[in-house]
């Protein structure tokens, strides 16, 4: 397929990822470690955000935010929410285009990011390891398409 003259070729670059802020809270410890059968039920929550930095250069940061919250005997084990964020450039593209980049792509590009930090509070909150699940993040983008909701795309995921 040739590019026209005047078309500027498209760009996603990954500028720089961050973490924008993290909690850990345990309310029952350490009680919670004394319970016998502690199998917690874990609801976890996603929200993607995103705004323009720089409309001239096309540069944008998302937001990644995850809730964790283990629940056991209808009380909070623990609870974690992160905040990974990216900076991102993109240009060249159509608003849709750009739209599903910044919904789809560049979560795509944060979720190992933030799949580490909760491990990691996690484990050193002495809890068991928790490995959250791959997510598609394309499949979430059409599904608020398809709900014609125009809000930021969230999914909750109970296990």
């Amino acid at each position: 397929m040739a590019v026209d003259e005047g078309e500027k070729a498209a760009v996603f670059h990954f500028d720089r990822i961050y973490l924008k802020d993290a909690s850990f809270e345990s309310p029952r410890c350490p009680q919670v470690f004394s319970e016998p059968d502690y199998n917690p039920k874990v609801d976890i929550q996603l929200r993607i955000s995103h705004q323009v930095l720089d409309q001239e250069r096309g540069v944008f940061e998302v937001v990644l935010k995850v809730t964790v919250t283990a629940t056991t005997s209808g009380q909070t084990a623990f609870l974690i929410e992160v905040q990974q964020a990216g900076m991102f450039t993109i240009t060249g593209l159509n608003p849709q285009q750009r739209e599903r980049a910044l919904e789809a792509a560049c979560p795509n590009a944060l979720f190992p990011f933030v799949r580490e930090h909760v491990n990691h509070l996690v484990t050193h909150g002495g809890f068991p390891s928790l490995l959250l699940q791959p997510v598609n993040f394309d499949t979430m983008y059409e599904q608020k398409k398809a709900s014609g909701d125009n809000g930021s795309a969230s999914e909750g995921v109970a296990h």
